[in-house]
């Protein structure tokens, strides 16, 4: 399969050749998408690590455009973000500058006055420099009549706070961790303002990524619900995970992006064997980006994403129809959306079987009882590492009616549940030829209200 082109997939951005990280510098400017993202385009691991640069009008369709900026011997550009200047009309790209001489690690900047498309660096960079070997991928905003920055001092398990009133000279600010997940150590961190469903209200929400101990195995995201004052970050209640599942990492917001809800793009890949993963001239590829509020769930708030989709034409469609076994649909498709509504009835265990061929599938299961939802890819295709063959689980959200809205691209499959409340982001690797979706009740009969496949 390594030479497998069906590797690329529709839905999600890739590089069109060479290794792919973190994405950096997620902005909303003059019309266009930005992502930016770690690029070594010379390799399919991860080496002296330059910025790709891809612009999007609808987060769906991507362009990808001339390496940004690029690593030069003496310093490799890793994670940051980029801002739109007023006062200059310029935007300013605040990355961290790894010397790989001595592994220091600091804050520097570069400027584009033409969308993007070319960067000079700041004369004066490093312009935030600590001594530090872990410190590093600044996330600057907007607050009050200035600029934040936080950034993590990775192997401390904090985020620091810094202010500037001009993009150049930063003073500290406050600190906030260790708190939540402290196994691995912590990068890329972003604070976003989210509304609250069905309210006028609006919490802050400090996103922070994690090397080890996810809930899946290896790295992944944790999200801290609490309110950003001139005290600096504090949160409110407890740490929850982004994403139950194995293969999202490093997500961050995009700045300035139109509406309300913030946009988030993530890293579809996970530390533990994202060098090892099947290739053809690329490696590594960003999530669906998705949209963010908040929902109210007793006393706490949680973190609901919805993905942000290719409108696509509906192939099948089912209403309030009852399945017992298995229960194949009449479409074949690599790359499509189920959307499905569900009630256990009296099944014990029901759901979907997505790229189904010869003795391949993945699963998403329901388990009413022990009130949990799964995703199954120990049958999902290729595996290249011990880890990658497994079944992760995830608390189920609190409904009759279970909703599971799915993305399915050629390597990888995105679980939306109840509505977004609870995710789970996996990559599968089956054969092209495995096509089949089917709904599955197991123990007993399962309801379908409503299902549709968009292609």
């Amino acid at each position: 399969m390594s030479n497998d082109p069906t590797l690329r997939p529709r839905d999600h951005f890739t590089p069109r050749r060479g290794w792919l990280n973190d994405p950096n510098g997620l902005i909303h400017h003059d019309g266009e998408f930005h992502l930016f993202f770690q690029h070594h385009p010379h390799a399919l691991v991860h080496g002296p690590i330059s910025w790709g640069h891809a612009v999007s009008a609808d987060l769906v369709d991507w362009t990808e455009l001339p390496t940004a900026l690029l690593a030069t011997d003496e310093e490799h550009v890793w994670s940051g973000s980029v801002v739109h200047d007023a006062s200059h009309d310029r935007l300013v790209a605040a990355y961290t500058a790894f010397d790989p001489a001595t592994g220091r690690q600091a804050q520097s900047l570069a400027f584009s006055t033409d969308r993007g498309r070319t960067w000079v660096p700041h004369p004066g960079n490093p312009v935030l420099d600590v001594g530090s070997t872990s410190f590093r991928d600044p996330k600057v905003f907007r607050h009050g009549d200035g600029w934040a920055m936080v950034v993590v001092r990775a192997d401390d398990r904090t985020v620091d706070l810094y202010r500037s009133p001009d993009l150049l000279a930063w003073t500290h600010h406050s600190i906030f961790g260790p708190e939540g997940s402290v196994e691995g150590v912590w990068e890329c961190p972003d604070v976003v303002t989210v509304p609250v469903e069905s309210t006028g209200d609006t919490a802050d929400v400090l996103l922070v990524s994690v090397s080890a101990g996810a809930p899946a195995g290896g790295s992944g995201m944790q999200y801290f619900v609490g309110e950003l004052t001139e005290a600096g970050f504090r949160s409110t209640q407890p740490a929850r995970w982004l994403d139950h599942g194995p293969d999202c990492y490093a997500a961050v917001s995009y700045t300035d992006a139109p509406g309300e809800e913030p946009v988030i793009q993530g890293w579809m890949s996970n530390w533990l064997y994202a060098d090892t993963v099947p290739a053809t001239d690329f490696r590594g590829s960003m999530t669906v980006a998705r949209r963010l509020t908040l929902r109210r769930r007793g006393s706490d708030l949680v973190l609901v994403q919805r993905p942000v989709v290719r409108p696509g034409e509906v192939r099948c469609s089912l209403e309030e129809v009852d399945v017992a076994g298995e229960r194949p649909l009449p479409v074949v498709a690599r790359s499509c959306r189920v959307v499905a509504d569900l009630e256990a009835g009296t099944a014990q265990r029901f759901g979907l079987h997505l790229r189904v061929g010869d003795g391949e599938r993945t699963t998403v299961a329901v388990d009413p009882d022990a009130l949990t939802v799964s995703v199954d890819r120990t049958a999902a295709g290729e595996a290249t590492h011990p880890a990658f063959a497994a079944l992760h689980a995830a608390p189920l959200p609190d409904a009759d009616v279970v909703r599971l809205e799915v993305v399915v691209d050629m390597t990888s499959v995105e679980v939306f549940v109840g509505g977004g409340e609870v995710v789970l982001t996996e990559q599968v690797f089956p054969d092209p030829a495995s096509t089949g979706i089917s709904v599955f009740a197991e123990g007993g009969t399962a309801r379908i209200h409503t299902l549709s496949v968009v292609e």
